[in-house]
């Protein structure tokens, strides 16, 4: 990836924190991070992994990054991993929330174990993150925060009910979390991606993909670096003013 001297200066001196951290988006978040200047902690629900990847930005980009064990439907884990990295990096300025699952079952053979794990990680153990996260923050009065939504959670998808249901329950936290933190100098926004090209995408039947890339006004798959470049740029001084929007990165699939 290349960099420009501006990129370099732009997150320096901040921590940032990516659930999910080790594949996708969100690993391509941190290395966006890492490569603008950021201290980045990623997490991952493989230690192993989390800790390669952090080793990998920091000879890559010149930071300091550590890898995390994290999985986000072990509920009580969750906040004292957070408040760990907080204490250890005397804060946390940036919050990208990426990590998820996708299950693919038609309605009315969802079974409820399937049901409660897909809200648990994608919306339960998001609550859980945006809060301890926050009164990090709050401390400082300052910091910037990305969910993950999906733009099924606004349109829905066959086959995809609860998942669907737990991204739309993501753009709502991210406005309701917005409004509640913003005079606390805390911004939340979210990105609701269409169809982007990682490995959620491995258990999605070729014909729904090309049929989806066909309504797509750009006739093609999203990237995970197209995603990771809106979240910089929410997580930016740039992006100062802004704060309770859901912005669709899909290629104009939702128009």
């Amino acid at each position: 990836m290349n960099t420009t001297a501006s990129d370099n200066l732009l997150f320096s001196n901040r921590v940032a924190v990516v659930i999910g951290g080790t594949r996708g988006i969100g690993q391509a978040c941190a290395r966006m991070l890492a490569a603008a200047g950021a201290t980045v902690v990623l997490t991952g629900t493989n230690r192993a992994k989390a800790e390669h990847e952090a080793r990998q930005l920091a000879a890559d980009y010149g930071i300091t990054s550590a890898g995390v064990a994290l999985d986000l439907s072990e509920y009580a884990s969750i906040g004292p991993t957070i408040k760990t990295i907080a204490a250890e990096y005397n804060g946390i300025d940036a919050l990208v929330l990426s990590a998820g699952v996708l299950q693919n079952t038609p309605l009315g053979l969802i079974s409820e174990p399937v049901a409660r794990h897909v809200l648990d990680v994608n919306l339960l153990g998001a609550v859980e993150v945006l809060q301890v996260s926050a009164k990090v923050m709050m401390r400082r009065r300052r910091g910037a925060i990305v969910l993950l939504s999906s733009l099924v959670g606004e349109r829905g998808a066959a086959g995809q009910a609860v998942y669907a249901a737990s991204k739309a329950g993501i753009a709502a936290l991210a406005r309701s979390a917005a409004r509640e933190l913003g005079p606390l100098g805390i911004r939340v926004n979210a990105v609701a991606p269409g169809l982007i090209d990682t490995d959620l995408l491995a258990n999605v039947p070729a014909d729904v993909i090309a049929a989806r890339c066909a309504q797509t006004s750009l006739r093609r798959l999203g990237t995970a670096a197209e995603v990771a470049a809106t979240i910089r740029f929410l997580l930016s001084d740039d992006a100062s003013f802004i704060t309770g929007h859901v912005l669709g990165v899909d290629g104009g699939l939702s128009l």
